[in-house]
């Protein structure tokens, strides 16, 4: 029983060092650019190359500021990503419960075609969206941003597959209550899929926060820029900036999705692993 106990124990232990060691080995890059963003810059370039900067030089996310107009930038991608974030999880929801709750003719065939979405890459589809914006007016708007992120075939399957593990017993409850598919959803099922729905929301705000490629064609003015487009603007015409100041650019960018991730982690880790169980 004492050899089971110790053998069980070992590999558990090896388990957990070759899990912190390809932790350790995924954070590196993101730990040298931290590194990279407070140093001087002729530091990065000398040889051998150290890991930790011989100065701390916070002046390089002063001179961000400087140079561009981050905060309008910030703003702009706040905007969009929040309003895209809550519409999208709203419609996601929606179609996700007709999916997995309701029955009705041709609902295989529609979910298969629906899932074929993300096999279409989004640079297919960009010059016919441009295009159509530029009939209606919505070019270098934000509001021609936020329209195609509204619906997310992986979303959809996320919460469809994490609803179908749900008993239906408790819409046939919520029927006998004299509620209907809409009150069923809301109060009832919605609730229930909480873990799911934050998955969907964090990849949701990931996703757009970090859109490029639309804000790229779609918007010509600076202060409608979102914050991948604005980091453009930092590096310089022909990438003629500082690394460092660019590198410190980045990572203030990256710090609301670092929050955003630690505190959905818990219900991102549970509604993955769920979703999955059923299929």
């Amino acid at each position: 029983m004492r050899k089971r106990y110790i053998k069980l124990n070992s590999k558990r232990l090896i388990s957990n060092l070759m899990a912190v060691f390809v932790s350790v080995f995924m954070l590196l890059p993101f730990l040298w650019m931290l590194a990279t963003s407070l140093r001087l810059p002729v530091d990065s370039f000398t040889l051998p190359p150290s890991f930790l900067p011989k100065v701390f030089h916070i002046q390089n996310y002063v001179e961000v500021f400087r140079q561009i107009p981050l905060f309008s930038y910030i703003i702009n991608s706040f905007f969009v990503s929040i309003v895209s974030t809550f519409i999208q999880c709203c419609v996601t929801a929606m179609a996700a419960y007709a999916f997995a709750r309701l029955e009705f003719k041709g609902k295989n065939i529609l979910f298969i075609m629906l899932l074929s979405g993300l096999m279409i890459p989004v640079q297919t589809t960009v010059i016919p969206i441009f295009l159509m914006y530029k009939e209606l007016g919505l070019v270098d708007t934000r509001i021609g941003i936020i329209l195609p992120l509204l619906m997310n075939p992986l979303g959809i399957f996320i919460m469809k597959q994490y609803m179908s593990t749900i008993p239906k017993s408790y819409d046939e409850a919520g029927m006998l209550d004299g509620a209907g598919y809409f009150q069923i959803l809301t109060r009832i099922i919605g609730p229930m899929t909480k873990p799911a729905l934050i998955v969907v929301a964090v990849l949701s705000f990931v996703s757009s926060w970090n859109d490029f490629y639309r804000p790229l064609i779609l918007i010509n003015s600076e202060n409608k820029m979102t914050l991948p487009l604005g980091m453009t603007v930092l590096s310089g015409f022909m990438r003629n900036s500082s690394i460092s100041i660019i590198l410190a650019g980045v990572i203030i960018s990256s710090i609301p999705l670092l929050i955003i991730y630690i505190a959905g982690q818990k219900y991102f880790v549970e509604g993955i692993s769920l979703s999955g169980l059923k299929g």
